[in-house]
């Protein structure tokens, strides 16, 4: 299943992980510095 998580906040991010054990997520956030940290594997949190 695909699924969108709009948001990367504390609880966007928490969500956007736990679903992503089992299903392919896309985080969407609208602020590029978050973007691209989790694109390095970081957490902007």
């Amino acid at each position: 299943m695909k699924i969108t998580v709009a948001g990367v906040g504390y609880v966007g991010l928490s969500l956007a992980v736990l679903l992503a054990q089992n299903h392919e997520v896309t985080a969407i956030t609208t602020t590029p510095a978050k973007a691209e940290k989790l694109n390095k594997f970081i957490s902007p949190i």
